[in-house]
């Protein structure tokens, strides 16, 4: 029994160290880069991995660690598209892209910047769309795959709180035309091609103005 609990306590031991090196290794990628061509990626997402709204950087921290590795190697096998992302991809190795999904992951959720007050049309359609959908012309609402506020629910389903509306819209508009591909069984291509400019930039906007929550698959 003794050596049984010897060896559950050493295990925990070495857990927590990879942990904290796979945290300081994930740290010096970010804000300093790889020196092999990744660039260092506080530069667009900020040193506190919230984003930079008016450029549609999206926020990094606290999304899940699955999601982000998969972002990254969808960026690198151009699953999905962008100028900006798919070098920085690309320079990274695997056990690096690991090391900096398990970094942003546990950064705390920083406060998002305050949005513009809504209209009330533009207010109205965002709730509708998000928490009811249109079923009309079979249209889900957000919330059903996202989770309640759009907290986001395991590792395909991301948080749309504490996100930009320019990200959001962007990437909606990205589903729409096809220059990204990486959802599960297109779920996001169907739902994109059903909805109009004024839908997009009622959800993004809506979105945009709520809390960011924690994600499902992290509350206690």
């Amino acid at each position: 029994m003794k050596q049984t609990v010897i060896a559950l306590l050493m295990c925990c031991a070495l857990w927590a160290g990879a942990t904290s090196a796979d945290t300081s290794q994930g740290a010096t990628i970010a804000q300093q880069g790889n020196g092999h061509g990744a660039a260092p990626c506080m530069a667009c997402h900020g040193a506190d991995g919230g984003g930079q709204a008016a450029a549609g950087f999206p926020r990094l921290a606290g999304l899940p660690e699955a999601y982000l590795r998969k972002q990254l190697d969808d960026f690198a096998n151009s699953s999905r598209t962008s100028a900006t992302m798919q070098p920085v991809a690309m320079a990274l190795s695997d056990a690096e892209r690991d090391v900096l999904a398990a970094y942003y992951s546990k950064l705390p959720v920083p406060a998002p910047a305050a949005s513009p007050p809504l209209k009330d049309d533009v207010a109205q359609l965002g709730q509708v769309l998000a928490t009811r959908g249109r079923w009309s012309n079979t249209l889900p609402a957000c919330e059903q795959c996202h989770g309640p506020g759009g907290i986001g629910v395991g590792d395909h389903f991301p948080p749309l709180t504490g996100q930009s509306s320019t990200y959001i819209g962007n990437e909606l508009h990205a589903w729409q035309q096809g220059s990204r591909h990486n959802d599960p069984q297109q779920l996001m291509q169907s739902v994109a091609g059903k909805l109009s400019e004024a839908d997009i930039a009622a959800i993004s906007a809506w979105y945009a103005a709520q809390p960011a929550g924690v994600p499902k698959e992290s509350q206690p």
